[in-house]
């Protein structure tokens, strides 16, 4: 993208944006990506860059584990790798095995499901492989930590079993020696050290001579001598050529495997990028949930149609101080190529200028934007603003004649592919012929097919806008009561200054400003009275609206209540109705596992006696107790309908009711505690406490 001046991005904030990006970027390669921020022309390229910032951002929010852990910065590394010749150490080659590990895992991570479902993350390493011959490589002659291990080749492993066995060797002959010297005296405190990469005892100065060895020197208090002793010599002498084989042979090993790697230098270097190129969408996708940014839709022409945009860095700021941040929502297309901000001072005509002008940089960056996700964005071939005050002292040209020298380029370069930024188009001048030549300036611009965005005062740009084919206007938003602005931009309508209005609220004299209505033209002093009398009665009913809004959403939130409520009654009878139905059918199956019990018994009891009539009685009493109480509860009320209980002995020849099936008969016989009672036909042994004493009603005792 063209920009028009240099400093564009500086002036929308873009470098701040760059800046907050770099500090999620954890690699060189992802930060030096993040610094060189390019702005492109190429939907592809933009809507690649778009989907793989809002595929991780998705991957970010729903808690999934990508592999991006590692901080690689293997530049210098991987040109060595490709230098002949060139040898690395271990601790390089431990990096690049993180290298190839991490790739490893990235590779293992796109499964056939994934990458069907984050095709733009495929992308990044679609076009390379994974080869897992580097890391057999690796493991064959290194360990984790880097060091050569033993089995590289027969010849190490040879020199370190030597190695081995003569430092045990000389082990146990020092050990030897140092006991014989702490016996006799000789031996320091600190009994051994090393010098010169040689095992050497030490002994007190004065017994130095008495010690046949080798003197490796003294301590700076001259206390204390270091005495490579007769016996070792010999030893450390072996050590010491074993040693240097083995360097010799780790040295070759490590020439070898470098040269061996050196055929995948340039799949390094690749590997490398990949996750480099992941670190810096991840970086992005930070930022984006950082500034709440969403995925637009992308159209390849010129065209802008936001929907709640918010400035990034603003919104920023307001999430940090517990504030709101208002949104504001434009459209701009081949109908309406050009808008017309007109309102007070401090009302925010030049955050919405910068707002639209950052986000769509930051879109053709393939940053994700703080918009609402139905909102549609172009894409434009060149952008040009001209915002504050762009006097040019290098130069001598006034703030006027920078001006026009900034519209003077606008006007021969500009073409439909061109999005513009004017803050205070004409101001400078004197306001007649400031707002003429700023006419002129406006029409060439439509008459270019351009699209741009324009902030004012002059009262004939207002007029001109709706009268122009493809410049509308617009307004923010006031409070004229409380002298406050609302940050909130309306479109399809001119704005007032406020001039008087606010020259009234602050106490300005009367008299001086009815002096300066005189002045004014009533025509434009009349226009502008409409003005705020139009935009005062659009918040009121905008208001209106808001309050029915509310009454309407809680109307809905009751109802839905209601809802609920009625729900959960009528489930609660439901579950009530079920849990009875459930008791009923839980008492049936105990009475039938209960009568299934004592059939059973009775049945036991049937095989075992002799006399057969009891138990047929208890199966006759059991199977038909329920039909029993029905008769019983009948005759009940029949025996209680005829006779009255008497609180008298029981006799012989008294009348009595039988409690448990109400039964009355006449008392035959008394044996101890019971009585032969006949009843009807048949006589009956029965328990006396089961009886009592009755009369008929109406008869005397």
């Amino acid at each position: 993208m063209k920009l028009f001046p240099e400093s564009a991005p500086v002036q929308l904030e873009f470098d701040k944006i760059k800046a907050l990006l770099t500090e999620h970027c954890k690699s060189e390669f992802a930060k030096k990506k993040a610094a060189d921020l390019r702005i492109h022309t190429k939907k592809e390229f933009i809507e690649t860059e778009l989907q793989q910032s809002h595929e991780f951002k998705l991957i970010t929010l729903n808690a999934q584990y990508f592999p991006s852990d590692y901080v690689l910065n293997l530049t210098k590394d991987l040109k060595l790798l490709s230098i002949p010749g060139a040898v690395l150490i271990g601790e390089q080659f431990v990096q690049i095995r993180k290298l190839a590990l991490n790739i490893q895992s990235i590779f293992r991570w796109f499964d056939n499901e994934r990458r069907i479902a984050y095709p733009a993350l495929t992308k990044v390493i679609q076009d390379t492989y994974y080869e897992k011959a580097i890391l057999e490589m690796l493991d064959e002659v290194l360990d984790e930590y880097g060091n050569v291990k033993d089995n590289a080749t027969d010849e190490l492993q040879k020199i370190r079993l030597n190695l081995y066995k003569k430092r045990n060797e000389l082990r146990r002959v020092f050990e030897r020696v140092v006991a014989r010297l702490n016996k006799s005296g000789y031996a320091a405190d600190i009994e051994e050290s090393f010098s010169n990469g040689r095992r050497v005892v030490a002994v007190f100065s004065e017994y130095k001579r008495q010690i046949k060895g080798i003197l490796h020197g003294e301590s700076d208090t001259r206390k204390t001598a270091y005495i490579e002793p007769e016996e070792t010599i010999e030893l450390n002498n072996d050590i010491f050529s074993l040693e240097n084989e083995e360097s010799k042979e780790v040295q070759r090993i490590l020439r070898k495997l470098t040269s061996d790697l050196s055929i995948y230098a340039e799949l390094l270097t690749t590997y490398h990028a990949i996750v480099g190129e992941y670190d810096f969408i991840k970086a992005k996708a930070k930022l984006a949930i950082d500034m709440n940014g969403e995925l637009p839709t992308v159209m390849d022409k010129a065209h802008i149609e936001l929907v709640n945009a918010v400035h990034p860095l603003l919104y920023l700021y307001n999430k940090k101080s517990g504030k709101t941040t208002i949104p504001l929502s434009i459209t701009l297309n081949d109908k309406n190529r050009i808008l017309v901000i007109s309102g007070p001072n401090a009302g925010g005509k030049t955050v919405t200028l910068k707002t639209i002008g950052l986000l769509q940089i930051m879109l053709q960056s393939g940053l994700l934007v703080s918009v609402h996700p139905t909102s549609q964005m172009g894409i434009f071939k060149q952008l040009m603003i001209h915002i504050g005050d762009t006097q040019s002292l290098e130069f001598e040209l006034s703030t006027y004649s920078s001006h026009l020298k900034n519209m003077k380029h606008f006007m021969e370069v500009a073409n439909g592919k061109t999005l513009f930024f004017i803050d205070e188009l004409g101001s400078g001048s004197d306001p007649n012929l400031g707002g003429a030549f700023a006419e002129v300036i406006m029409e060439e611009l439509a008459h270019k097919h351009s699209f741009g965005i324009v902030t004012t005062h002059y009262l004939n740009l207002k007029v001109m806008a709706n009268k122009v084919p493809g410049i509308i206007n617009g307004a923010m938003a006031f409070d004229e009561q409380n002298l406050l602005p609302l940050y909130k931009l309306i479109i399809g309508k001119p704005g007032s200054s406020y001039t008087f209005s606010i020259a009234e609220r602050i106490g300005l004299s009367p008299h001086l400003i009815k002096k300066a209505r005189g002045l004014v033209d009533e025509d434009h002093f009349s226009l502008d009275k409409l003005l705020n009398r139009t935009e005062q009665d659009l918040r009121q009913i905008e208001k209106k609206e808001s309050d029915l809004h509310k009454l309407v959403k809680e109307n809905e939130r009751l109802k839905k209540e209601m809802t609920v409520v009625m729900d959960k009654e009528r489930h609660r009878q439901e579950v009530e109705l079920l849990k009875q139905q459930n008791q009923v059918k839980e008492d049936r199956i105990a009475y039938l596992k209960d009568m299934e019990r004592k059939l059973k018994q009775i049945l036991l009891e049937w095989r075992k006696a002799e006399d057969k009539s009891e138990p047929i009685k208890q199966m006759h009493n059991l199977l038909f107790k329920k039909k029993d109480e029905v008769v019983t509860n009948k005759l009940a009320k029949k025996v209680q309908g005829k006779y009255e209980e008497v609180a008298s002995d029981i006799v012989v020849g008294a009348k009595v009711k039988l409690k448990k099936n109400y039964q009355v008969g006449s008392v035959k016989e008394i044996r101890g505690k019971r009585a032969i009672v006949q009843v009807g036909l048949l006589p009956m042994s029965v328990d006396l406490g089961d009886l009592v004493v009755v009369q008929e009603k109406g008869a005397e005792g």
